[in-house]
């Protein structure tokens, strides 16, 4: 006979979550508050064929600094579909535009959740973790609370979990904060930047560009809160 399914809640510390980790610094900070809520953090990363793939090393050193039960790096080939500079051969902006960027990847953060949601059913957990932002962002569709809102809706009508009675939670917790917020809360909680990765064009050893749109938003977050910016930039 199978072992029974695990169920919510059943994580021995405390409740199980499922923590979407990109290695860059609002995912960490998500992790450090998921930590502090109590919660067996169970960190999951996507390589996807992204150009900056350095950020996944980086998340391994991050799940480990800040007590991540585990950690898992789930393979996807979203370059085989492309559509972004992130996927394909599209050059990374390094000025603003207008609209949104060619830095979007299409339904990424859809895909995410979605195999956050398998994880999360297979360990038995009720919380996905995600570090989107609708403030100081790049204007991506899937980074807004609409979007937040109707996968959590999705999720609970979607799983076994869900119809069986077990009310699923999609916590985006930063949603509403200011880069310069995301850096005081991280150092509030003991996120320890340097580790980060944020540059959407980072070479093979995690060091940015400071010319693309993340490396912009991520200075001026610092540079708000008043804190030196420890990232490693290439020309530096």
């Amino acid at each position: 006979m199978s072992a029974p399914a695990p169920q919510p809640g059943d994580a021995g510390g405390g409740r199980r979550a499922v923590v979407l980790l990109s290695g860059g610094m609002d995912s960490a900070v998500v992790l450090a508050q998921a930590r502090a809520q109590g919660f067996e953090v169970h960190a999951l990363s996507i390589l996807y064929g992204q150009r900056h793939a350095a950020e996944l090393a980086a998340a391994a050193a991050v799940a480990a600094a800040l007590g991540a039960e585990n950690h898992k790096i789930l393979a996807l080939d979203l370059r085989s579909i492309g559509g972004s500079a992130l996927t394909a051969e599209i050059a990374v902006p390094e000025a603003p535009t207008e609209g949104i960027p060619v830095t979007y990847v299409p339904a990424r953060n859809t895909v995410f959740l979605a195999l956050a949601l398998g994880h999360a059913e297979v360990l038995g957990a009720a919380d996905l973790f995600v570090g989107v932002n609708a403030v100081d962002y790049s204007g991506y569709p899937d980074c807004r609370p609409a979007f937040i809102e109707a996968f959590e809706a999705l999720a609970n009508v979607a799983t076994r979990a869900g119809v069986e009675g077990t009310r699923l939670r999609v916590h985006a917790p930063l949603m509403h904060l200011s880069k310069a917020d995301i850096v005081r809360e991280g150092l509030r909680l003991g996120v320890d930047f340097a580790m980060t990765v944020s540059c959407y064009q980072a070479d093979a050893e995690g060091r940015a560009c400071g010319r693309c749109d993340a490396c912009r938003l991520r200075a001026q977050g610092f540079a708000e809160a008043g804190v030196a910016d420890p990232t490693r930039y290439r020309d530096h």
